[in-house]
């Protein structure tokens, strides 16, 4: 179920209630944000927008155990370049190739 991410379907529950969004940076454990917040510079610029069930990092093939500096300046670029077409282009992504991951675990 983890490698085709159906267990992400019950979050799209999270979007209805506005919770998250479709499209933004994955949300992290509680655990790690005490951790990177102190070693990762703008580590807490993800914070400030709504998580999202599929982000830019994601489509990228930045998922599971990848460089967490690489996932945070992907969800930064995305923060500082979001537009409508940048979700649909994820979206799109994520259809077509980010459903089933080797990273995905």
């Amino acid at each position: 179920m983890r490698k085709t991410s159906l267990d992400e379907l019950p979050q799209f529950f999270n979007v209805l209630k506005g919770d998250m969004s479709v499209v933004g940076p994955r949300p992290e454990r509680p655990y790690f944000v005490e951790k990177f917040k102190e070693e990762i510079p703008k580590y807490m610029i993800k914070h400030h927008v709504r998580p999202g069930i599929t982000g830019w990092a994601q489509v990228c093939g930045l998922r599971g155990d990848t460089s967490i500096q690489a996932r945070i300046e992907h969800d930064i670029f995305y923060i500082e370049n979001w537009s409508l077409w940048l979700d649909i282009k994820i979206i799109l992504r994520t259809i077509t190739n980010g459903l089933v991951n080797k990273n995905a675990y």
